[in-house]
């Protein structure tokens, strides 16, 4: 069986119920896996609430929103822009605002892909920082994220199961010294 390429393209409104049904099966494993019983997973609405947020996103001159795509499904989303309001953010920082990857494709590159085309839009944008929370008992996703560079900050917010989301930063400064100091011509993205 061959494998079809993953493609990156902007999010169109036409991809709003893929993006919602990829998110709500992200986030459906990571809660399970973190030991968040099936009753406090979602609730009747939270479906409609997914929507909501992802019309708004795919909608906003602010947010850039990007699917990856395998022959014509939708596979992966990212969003990403400025900070969220009154999140404490230098103007020289963008934020990774959601980063999803249905269940049954992790492991095979398609996050790593949709975190590269975040630190491409920090770069085109002039940025230095990236930001983004992460829930503490999604392992998987901590393991993602420091693989590629990023570190808590120290920030947290409630988050459900009375587990906290932590703030995590990556620094593209850093990154960059990294690769001039160990001479290495390969992109650490």
């Amino acid at each position: 069986m061959t494998t079809s390429p993953t493609l990156m393209r902007p999010a169109r409104f036409g991809d709003l119920a893929a993006i919602v049904d990829v998110h709500t099966q992200a986030r459906a494993a990571y809660y399970q896996a973190g030991g968040l019983p099936g009753s406090e997973i979602d609730s009747p609405d939270g479906w409609a609430r997914r929507r909501a947020t992802w019309a708004h996103a795919i909608q906003s001159s602010a947010t850039t929103v990007l699917c990856a795509v395998e022959d014509t499904e939708v596979v992966g989303v990212v969003a990403m822009g400025p900070p969220k309001e009154g999140a404490e953010a230098a103007p020289s920082c963008g934020e990774l605002h959601r980063i999803h990857v249905r269940p049954d494709r992790w492991g095979r590159g398609v996050g790593g892909l949709l975190h590269a085309e975040f630190v491409r839009f920090l770069r085109e944008s002039s940025l230095e920082t990236g930001l983004l929370d992460a829930w503490e008992r999604n392992s998987r996703a901590l393991a993602f994220y420091t693989r590629h560079g990023w570190v808590p900050e120290g920030g947290r917010r409630p988050g459900p199961g009375g587990v906290d989301f932590l703030r995590l930063r990556l620094d593209l400064r850093g990154r960059v010294a990294a690769t001039a100091a160990s001479g290495s011509t390969v992109p650490l993205d």
